[in-house]
C-alpha cells in the first residue's frame, strides 16, 4: 500500500480543523476536502506527527459541544464529489428508509415469540407481541401485573380460545405446581386453580 505523502496544505487543514471534532469527523472532513480514502489511523498518525489534538476528552463530545459543521452548507468544508455521494445516503424530507417496515409486519423476538409492529415513531414501543396484542383487540387492554399465555404450550397458536390471561402470581402457582400442560382444556383448569389458590393466599 502506497503510503500518503501529505501537503503543506492538507496539513495545515488538519491543523485548522483538528479541534472540537472526533477522528472519524476529521477523516471524513479530510478526505471529502481533498477526495481522498485515508484511514483514520493515517489521519491519527499525521496529528501525532503535527503534534496536534481534538481537545475532545476520549476522542467523544462533551456535553454542549457544538458539531464543526453546525450551521454550514456542504460546500463550506466539502468537496464536490463528497457532496454528491452525500447526496445518494441522505433522506429527502418525509422520505422513508428501505428497510422500515409497514404496520402489521411481524418478526420473531429472542425468546421465540411473534412480534407484530402496530405503530411508528416510538422505538421499541413499535412492535408488541403478537398474542397478547391479538387479545386486547378481542377484550381490551389486560391489566397491569398479568399476562397471555398459550393453553396447549403452542406460542404458534394464536386461537382465542388458545390465549389465557392470568396474574404474575397465578403463574407462578401453575409453574410450581405444574399446571401449565399441552392440553388445551386441563391448563384452563390449571389456572382456575391457581386463581382460587392466589386469592386464598391474599386472605
Amino acid at each position: 500500500m502506497i503510503r500518503h505523502k501529505y501537503s503543506k496544505i492538507e496539513d495545515q487543514f488538519l491543523i485548522d480543523n483538528v479541534k472540537g471534532i472526533t477522528l472519524k469527523e476529521l477523516t471524513e472532513r479530510f478526505n471529502n476536502k481533498f477526495n481522498l480514502k485515508l484511514s483514520e489511523s493515517s489521519i491519527q498518525n499525521r496529528k501525532v506527527k503535527l503534534n496536534i489534538q481534538s481537545g475532545i476528552v476520549g476522542g467523544q463530545f462533551v456535553k454542549g459541544q457544538t458539531s464543526f459543521n453546525k450551521g454550514k452548507k456542504w460546500s463550506e468544508y466539502m468537496s464536490l464529489e463528497g457532496q454528491a455521494n452525500s447526496r445518494k445516503t441522505t433522506f429527502k424530507k418525509g422520505s422513508l428508509p428501505p428497510n422500515r417496515r409497514p404496520i402489521g409486519s411481524e418478526r420473531e423476538d429472542r425468546n421465540g415469540y411473534i412480534l407484530i409492529k402496530i405503530q411508528d415513531g416510538h422505538k421499541n414501543k413499535n412492535w408488541t407481541r403478537k398474542h397478547r396484542y391479538l387479545y386486547e383487540q378481542a377484550h381490551g387492554k389486560i391489566s397491569k401485573g398479568h399476562k397471555v399465555i398459550f393453553a396447549d404450550g403452542n406460542n404458534r397458536n394464536f386461537d382465542l380460545d388458545n390465549l389465557i390471561v392470568i396474574s404474575n402470581a397465578e403463574e407462578l402457582i401453575m409453574n410450581q405446581r405444574k399446571l401449565i400442560t399441552k392440553n388445551r382444556e386441563y391448563t384452563k383448569v390449571g389456572a382456575n386453580i391457581a386463581k382460587l389458590l392466589s386469592k386464598a393466599k391474599r386472605r
